[in-house]
């Protein structure tokens, strides 16, 4: 990916996540995503914190300092799809690539059709109370269900964001520690983006081409394991790529992997 200039707003950094599609917040070395770390700060490790000589923290760096406010501004503002929903750690995603992110639950995209998306009773009762109630944190979801299983609830709010069934929309404030993650229905936060859906190939080659795109070359487990997909699905669809000349394939070390060779166009 070329380089770009640093991002220093908040609507650089849902510039910066429409222009990759999908990001992570922190890179991480098996993924071959892009981050908002890296475009705030540069290619250079994570620094959390400014600490006197004793070690005790006084405050985030200034890039930390913008990153934790955006990665929860960018959802609250619908700038960008924010949440546990690719890879197992919070993802960004283009409002762009929401209903190709969508379609693959093959659900229709109303408000409450997680309720034939065969959940458990857990899940079910949590994705009921953030219908029936608005958007809610973890402390408020578990006085709405009338439980202290913090570990349960935060067990079923992080499955229930791989499942496409809840997403991030924003904070809330709390009297102690740190504000706490404000989660919505993701059909109901991404409702003008979910009206038209389309084909599960159409959105499968788009995703592929995205991060085809985005990282440059990548082979099949990479983009698997960045999409959370079988490494055979990610191979099929990186030929498939190949086929329309969006992507031109080489040997790597006995390793087949793909390049970026053109736009990629819908069928």
């Amino acid at each position: 990916m070329e380089s770009a200039p640093r991002v220093r707003s908040l609507n650089g950094a849902a510039g910066f996540v429409d222009r990759v599609g999908i990001a992570l917040v922190f890179p991480k070395d098996d993924l071959v995503l892009p981050s908002l770390w890296e475009a705030i700060a540069g290619a250079r490790e994570v620094e959390w914190a400014v600490r006197d000589t004793a070690g005790t923290f006084l405050s985030f760096t200034p890039e930390m300092d913008r990153l934790w406010r955006w990665k929860d501004d960018l959802p609250a503002e619908r700038l960008a799809c924010a949440g546990r929903h690719l890879a197992r750690v919070v993802s960004l995603v283009s409002p762009a690539l929401v209903s190709s992110l969508y379609v693959r639950t093959e659900r229709d995209g109303r408000a409450d059709d997680f309720r034939a998306a065969g959940l458990s009773s857990l899940q079910l009762e949590i994705a009921e109370a953030v219908l029936e109630n608005g958007p809610c944190c973890g402390p408020e979801i578990r006085m709405l269900l009338s439980t202290s299983d913090k570990r349960g609830v935060d067990a079923g709010l992080q499955s229930l964001q791989r499942l496409l069934v809840l997403t991030h929309a924003g904070i809330v404030e709390q009297e102690h520690g740190w504000p706490a993650i404000r989660l919505d229905l993701f059909a109901r936060q991404w409702r003008t983006q979910l009206r038209r859906l389309p084909s599960a190939d159409d959105a499968r080659r788009r995703l592929a081409a995205t991060v085809l795109q985005s990282a440059g070359d990548v082979s099949a487990a990479d983009l698997g394991a960045a999409l959370g997909w079988r490494r055979r699905e990610a191979a099929v669809t990186l030929a498939e790529l190949e086929e329309t000349g969006a992507a031109a394939s080489h040997d790597e070390a006995g390793i087949k992997v793909w390049s970026p060779r053109g736009a990629f166009r819908d069928a």
